[in-house]
């Protein structure tokens, strides 16, 4: 039997917003290129304690990670067609399928977004509708990465409208391996122009508890970052400890 899907969350007002609501709001992730089946155990570890929305690997890492997370609740999250968007269709497909078969329940794929800037839209709305169907018919919640740093503001506005009109669960900024990251201001126009309430997922330099403060104010609803355990760290208190290396996320 497949799983429904789970419910996209809302992030509390911040100024009440709790530790624990802060952290299902983090998508933990490890994406670094020379990451250890160590770190990937760590990382499950952290997320199972601190009770993160997921945790997000590649797929290789999927099966290690749903052994490890067996009976925990923890979620799994995976990339697909990362990070340069640039495979066919069905490949993205074929890894959708393999990954929910490993145990991921959620999938952030990355748009095929130079197809998007050559103003391709019917196909780039093709793709993005079969995946999302294919996710969920799986039971996956899916996240639709379209690389902000490398779109105009019209082609945010249109990366926007695809993903809306193809149920997808989530609009995400970065894969944390381009020329930029999460911006605030992108946050704020998305929310702005969504005509539902699709969520917004901010990744990609998110450091610091003041960068997911101010991302969170300004409608995000999920951030991805390799600092989880640091920012959730810091807004119990703690010291801010020096952003760690290995890609901008």
């Amino acid at each position: 039997m497949v799983a429904l899907r789970a419910p996209i969350p809302m992030v509390a007002e911040i100024m009440t917003l709790t530790a624990a609501e802060l952290a299902a709001s983090l998508d933990s992730t490890n994406l670094r290129l020379d990451a250890s089946e160590g770190d990937i155990l760590d990382l499950c570890a952290e997320a199972a304690k601190h009770r993160f929305a997921c945790v997000m690997i590649y797929p290789a890492s999927v099966p290690l990670a749903a052994a490890a997370l067996e009976g925990t609740g923890t979620r799994i999250g995976t990339v697909i067609g990362f990070p340069s968007g640039r495979f066919c269709v069905e490949s993205k497909a074929e890894e959708i399928m393999i990954a929910h078969h490993a145990g991921a329940h959620e999938v952030d794929i990355v748009m095929n977004y130079p197809a998007l800037l050559a103003g391709r839209f019917g196909d780039v709305t093709a793709e993005v509708t079969r995946l999302t169907e294919l996710a969920h018919d799986q039971g996956q919640l899916i996240k639709v990465i379209v690389e902000t740093c490398f779109l105009s503001a019209d082609a945010k506005r249109i990366a926007l409208e695809i993903c809306e009109a193809a149920g997808a669960d989530f609009i995400k900024t970065s894969t944390g391996f381009g020329s930029g990251g999460a911006k605030v201001a992108d946050i704020v126009a998305w929310k702005a122009a969504r005509s539902g309430n699709i969520g917004l997922k901010a990744s990609g330099g998110v450091k610091t508890l003041a960068d997911a403060r101010a991302l969170l104010e300004a409608g995000a609803t999920r951030l991805g970052t390799s600092s989880a355990a640091a920012i959730l760290a810091e807004f119990n208190g703690a010291t801010p400890a020096a952003a760690p290396g290995g890609g901008a996320y």
